[in-house]
Parts: structure tokens; sequence; C-alpha cells
């Protein structure tokens, strides 16, 4: 990929020379200067007359002040918090400025995948840690890799939006006290105006102009959180309203002049071409103008989308065969034989004497499964392209920019720069928008209808059908207990590669071991003397990519479901063990403090229990208690209790929706979820055989979030690993019985 560097650890690790502290904000010249160099500022060459723009997140006119959100919006709350941390710092209040998604460029590079790419546990400050850091933040400012995903959105931008918003505040200060004639001491800012001496306030609109003609204040400082109006504090989303009156407008709501829709049927072996069609019913069908052929299927261009579907499912397809197995069962066995020193990923983690240890005490021995499981977000994948001779436009929700950029102009022809592209507000992603199905095949259909903006909507079949899911795996893990603690711990895992596959999609691809795979398996924070953690990548199966969590959403079940066996059959109490066996002062901090919140006692008894699970993942340590009972009906669950450390709570109202939510996905799928595959092609094709938990199976769920951690961390991922393992520890402790598979609704019901 031109644009990109190669990716690889080796990059990361051995990168170019370290950034050692500070944030990655560029020095962008005078204000209203273009910048053209990879780290200079997008927004000054879009600038209108008396406009400017001091860094790549705050441009003003004489009309309004726009502020970039630089993630993309997938329900998360960037279209919320992003604005408001550099409205923060500008003195502005909600309602004084418009939102704009970043356009692609390598100035919104994420900072915040420095700590997740190398490879160190997060928890370890070691200098030789934060300088292999330090050389991924650099390699990752001359990748200009510009991605949502990994919960950054907030470790990526907490001080670099902040600052954007300092710099703008005080550059306007300067501005006016130039104009006014008095010391830029004596000027305060308020709700968008600059305050001179005597009382009389400039609204920063009117001094865009004045701003253009200085240099940037490049050394303003954020304000000290003391100081904050809206971070830290509970406040509405600034989305919230809109949303909830239907006003705000998804990619799926656009609509232009002119515009044709398209719908697919594309070869349900994902990946694999068309052989033949007949079209011959569907051309005859209300509305339809096109039957296209493209690279693994076909597309109907029909004046509405539902006609569209309609004469998309009438189109006859002979397919090519899928290149992996067409049935689940031999899945199963591919992984099943994976444990080869052929298929080695890594050995992650190895401390201690592992076989000796092991032939210490009891041996406990285990095998753990996750199944594919689909994204599912309610907005069903869609876009609007339009092709012209000149290059190609592109309106999609996506969490990779320049990537959309290079899949759609490959797909075509192009260079990436010849593709302009809109972000759009997106309903749910949970990875699902980290692929790029829907831009290939958009642009395939939009350069065969030149000249005529095309809006292609997924039906929710398709989407499924053509969903890269999340990773199969298997885990053999083997551990010894002796004298009541645990001597041993041997993990190991056997999956399908979810970053590796993405990033050969995206067109970087890595040979070195998918660290990803491994999350949950190797950063394990017990004091187990004899520990090892190794991974081998399955060959040949269906394509897998990252969902919500990734590698964690599978290991952090395997590896915290196995440690509390090893726990009980130590005979020791699940909670009062981990507590004692966590290595990281913080880290047990949120163990105590789950204990705490949901007053840890020990067994309920009367077909009631409590398991507990620990994982961290992204950097966020995040435990969870589960509570269940036996009814009549099946296990419910009756209530969770969660603690988060993410260091710096920036918007608490989000916080606690973002917990809560991540509990449910994590229960949800855990109780009822799984992709199968027959003939090649997925079983599960809508909600009704892939369901969420439906909201009366929802418990009560207390949050509470931690401020200890150095660093500020993410909250989007991490509270879906633990609840898994919480949930099946949570069922052996009532009924006895242990669920060492997902979906658990295989096992044992559910009210």
């Amino acid at each position: 990929m031109g644009h990109m560097q190669n990716l690889s650890r080796r990059a990361f690790v051995f990168g170019s020379a370290a950034i050692a502290g500070g944030i990655a904000f560029g020095a962008y010249g005078s204000a209203e200067a273009e910048v053209s160099s990879a780290d200079g500022n997008p927004l000054a060459a879009g600038l209108g007359p008396n406009s400017v723009t001091f860094n790549p997140w705050v441009e003003i006119s004489p009309d309004k002040i726009t502020l970039i959100a630089q993630h993309a919006d997938i329900g998360q709350g960037v279209g919320s918090v992003q604005p408001i941390m550099i409205a923060e710092e500008m003195d502005l209040d909600p309602g004084q400025f418009e939102i704009r998604f970043a356009g692609p460029s390598p100035a919104y590079f994420n900072t915040g995948f420095a700590d997740e790419f190398a490879p160190f546990v997060a928890a370890d400050q070691s200098p030789a840690a934060e300088e292999a850091r330090a050389k991924t933040l650099e390699w990752l400012r001359q990748a200009g890799l510009q991605m949502t995903g990994g919960s950054s959105t907030i470790p990526d931008t907490y001080e670099k939006l902040r600052v954007a918003g300092a710099v703008a505040r005080e550059t306007l200060k300067a501005a006016a006290a130039k104009r006014a004639g008095v010391a830029v001491a004596d000027l305060s800012t308020q709700s968008g105006h600059v305050i001179l001496p005597n009382g009389t306030k400039i609204a920063y609109v009117d001094l865009s102009a004045d701003a253009a003609k200085i240099p940037p204040v490049l050394d303003a400082k954020p304000r000290d959180p003391s100081k904050w109006r809206f971070l830290g504090k509970p406040m509405m989303r600034l989305d919230i309203r809109e949303k909830v009156m239907g006003e705000l407008k998804f990619g799926i709501d656009m609509k232009m002049d002119g515009m044709l829709y398209a719908s697919v049927k594309l070869n349900p072996a994902k990946g694999q071409p068309l052989k033949s069609y007949d079209a011959g019913k569907a051309r005859a069908m209300p509305g339809v103008k096109k039957i296209l052929e493209i690279k693994n299927g076909i597309a109907v261009i029909a004046t509405n989308s539902w006609y569209a579907m309609k004469a998309a499912d009438a189109v006859a397809c002979e397919w090519a065969p899928s290149a992996y197995p067409a049935e689940q069962a031999d899945h199963w066995k591919v992984l099943e034989s994976s444990f080869k020193p052929e298929f080695l990923g890594k050995e992650w983690r190895k401390i201690g004497d592992i076989e000796g240890g092991l032939r210490t005490g009891e041996l406990v021995e285990a095998e753990y499964r996750a199944p594919y499981v689909a994204h599912q977000p309610l907005e069903p994948l869609n876009g609007i392209g339009l092709v012209t001779d000149k290059g190609m436009e592109i309106w999609v929700g996506h969490q990779s920019p320049r990537f959309v950029q290079w899949v759609a102009a490959t797909a075509i022809g192009l260079k990436p720069e010849q593709v302009t592209f809109h972000n759009q507000w997106t309903g749910g992603s949970f990875g699902h928008r980290l692929e790029y199905e829907n831009v290939r095949v958009l642009a395939e259909i939009a350069n065969q209808m030149k000249g005529t903006p095309i809006k292609l909507v997924f039906s929710r079949e398709e989407d499924f059908l053509q969903d890269i899911p999340r990773q199969i795996a298997i885990a053999r893990h083997r551990g010894s207990v002796d004298k009541s603690k645990i001597v041993a711990a041997d993990l190991q895992l056997a999956s399908t590669t979810p970053l590796k596959g993405l990033l050969e999609r995206s067109g970087t691809p890595s040979k070195d071991p998918d660290g990803q795979l491994a999350a949950g398996l190797w950063n394990v924070y017990y004091d187990i003397p004899n520990f090892r953690a190794t991974s081998y990548e399955a060959q040949g199966l269906s394509p897998s990519t990252t969902w919500r969590s990734v590698g964690a959403s599978t290991s952090g079940f395997f590896t915290e479901s196995f440690i509390d066996e090893l726990i009980h059959a130590a005979g020791l109490d699940p909670m009062r063990a981990r507590i004692a066996m966590c290595t990281v002062p913080h880290y047990r901090k949120v163990l105590e403090t789950v204990a705490e919140m949901s007053d840890w006692k020990g067994p309920l008894g009367n077909g009631r229990g409590r398991g507990v699970a620990f994982v961290e993942s992204f950097g966020t340590p995040t435990a969870e208690v589960v509570e269940v009972s036996m009814t009549d009906r099946g296990i419910r669950i009756d209530k969770v209790w969660v603690a988060v450390d993410v260091g710096k709570v920036v918007d608490p109202v989000n916080f606690e929706n973002q917990v809560q939510g991540g509990v449910v996905w994590g229960l949800g799928h855990a109780i009822n979820c799984e992709l199968t595959y027959a003939k090649g092609a997925v079983q599960q094709t809508n909600y009704n055989h892939h369901e969420a938990m439906r909201i009366y199976q929802c418990p009560v769920i207390e949050v509470r979030g931690l401020e200890n951690d150095p660093k500020v961390r993410g909250v989007g991922e991490p509270p879906v690993p633990p609840a898994a393992p919480a949930l099946a520890n949570a069922i052996f402790a009532a009924t006895g019985k242990r669920i060492r598979e997902m979906p658990f609704n295989k096992f044992i019901d559910f009210v």
C-alpha cells in the first residue's frame, strides 16, 4: 500500500527515533498558511475568505465555528465527547459550533495505538516498555495510521484535542489584544467571545480574519481539570436529542439528486467469484434499471432500495465453492489439529519451570471453545458512491478513512488521492466497519454507472452472509495446584487470526504473530510461579476480523474460566484468591472495589451463585461480578457489578453507558450467539437466529469508574471480556456445572 508503511511488530519496536514525552501535535506555522507536509493541517486547503484554522481540529469563519471529531462515531459518543474536549478549552457552549468528521489525512494518526502495539503488557511501565511505546508512536506518526478502534478514542485525543482548543483560545485572545491594543493577560473568554478589560465582547467569528494573520500560540496549555465546566461532569451527549427525535442523519439516511439505488447478491462463500447468473426474471421486475456483474456477484440498480433488494433475490446465481471447509464440523477439526509446531504463532510469555510445576500437586486440564460470531450492527452496510472522469467521491461510515481511499481506488484503477471520502454518523459497528466489502462493491458499481450517484444498502441477510466474523478458537489449558496455591498454568490457544486478516485486506500484510489473537491469554497479572502462554494460528478457515474486544473476547473467557477452576481446585475463594494473587496494585484495587460493591462474602447457596472475572484489555483493567439464580424456566441473571480503571473518567454518563452496553453485549453473545457454516455459507442470516440479549433478560448493572491508572484509558471494549467468564463462573457457583463453550444456551436454559 503506497501511503502506509508495512505493518509489522519489528517496525513497531525497531522503528525510527523515539518521541520521549509530549504529544503528537505538529507546528503549523502561521495560521493562514497552507501546510502541505504529511504532518500538516488538512483544514488549511479548504479555508474560505477571512477564515482561520489553528490546527487540524478547529476552523473558524465569519459565519461559524467548526470542530473536527477525529474518530468515526459508531455509537460510542465520538461526535459528542471529542468536540466537547475542544469546546471546554475554547470556552464554547453546546450549540455554538458545528461538528464535522475528519477526512483522510496522516495528521489524524492514532497515537492511542502506541501502548497496544508495543510488545509489552499494559502494566509494564519499565524504561524498556516506555521506549518501545515511544518508538511505536513515531512509527504511527510516519505511517499516518488513521483508524478508530482498540478503545483508543479517549487515549488518542485526551491531550491533543484539549491542546488544540487551548491553542485556538489563546490565539483568538492574541488577535483581540492586537486589535484592541491591550495586553493578552487582561483578556478572558466566555461562551464563544473574548472579553476586553472594559467588558466589551468580541465574538470568535468576528476575530477569524485577525487571527489568520498571526502565528498560532503553540505553547498554550490546557486547563487544570478543577476548572472544567463540562468534562468530568454528568452531561447529555450532543447527539442524543437528534437521535431520539429521529433527526440525525446516518449514512443510510443520505439522499442526493439523481440518485439510483443498488442492492447486491454476493457469493456466500466469502471472497469467491460468481460462475454464472440468470437475471431474466429480475429484469422484468418493477423499478429495475440495470443488472450489473461485479467481482464476486451481481448488483441490481433500481429506483429504490426495496425494488433493488427484491430483484437481487430473484437473480439465480451459480457460485464458485468456498476456499475454506464447507461444513462447520470441519472448521472445528482444523482447529483441533492446529496445536502443532508448524502453526505456532508465538510463545508470548514463559515464567519458571512449566513441566516441573505441572508435576507438582494436583493436575487440572480443561478445553474451551468459542464460535464464530457476527457483528450485527443495527445499521446494515451502506454507502453512496459517485464516479466521474476525475475520480470517485464516497460517503460511507467507516473506521479507517485512508484505507477506504486505497480499497476504493484499487477496485477501479484509481490512485488513493483521487478518492474523496466523507465519513458519516454510523448506527453501530463493533468492528464491522473496519472491513471493506461495501466499499469495494460500491466502487465497482459506481464505476459502471459513471456520473450517477449510487446508494448501496446491504439487505440484513446479505450483511450477515458477507460479515467477516469474530475468530473461532479452542483453548487447551493445563495447570496444577498444591497446598492451597496455584503452582502452574500452561495456556495454549488455537485460533483464526483477527488482526492479520484485516491487515491483509487493508493492503498491509504482516508475517508477524497476531498480537490480538493472544490478548487475554498472555496479559495475566496473577502471581503464578510457572506460567506459559502460547498461540497457534489456524490456517484455511473462514476469514475473521476484529470484533468488540477482539482476542480478549474469547481468551478472556478461556483464561478467567480456567483460573476459576484452578482456584476451586485449590479450595480457595474466587474473589479473595484473585485479590491475593494480583501483582499490580491499581489492578488489585479494581478487584477490591468490585468485591466491596457486590458485598462479596462467599457462596450464596439456595440455587444462587456469584462469579467474578478480571480481564485487562487495551490497557483497561476491568472486574465484573455476575449474580444468577436457578428458576423453573432456567438461569436468571439478577445483577452485575463492574469496576473499571480508566485513569480519568472524561464523560461520566457516556462512561456508564459504554460499560453497561459492553456487559450486555458480552452476556448476550455468550448466551445466544454463534455463526455456523453449511455448504460454505453461514446459516444465521438475521437477528432471530443470532439473538442479542432481550430487555427482560438484562440485569441491573452497577458501575464504578476508578482513576488510579497513570494513563488515560479507553472503555468501549474492556467491559466485554469479563462478562462471559463471570457468568460461567456464577453458573458453576449456583449449579455445580462448568460451561466451557459458547454459546451457553447449548448446555443450559436461560429465562
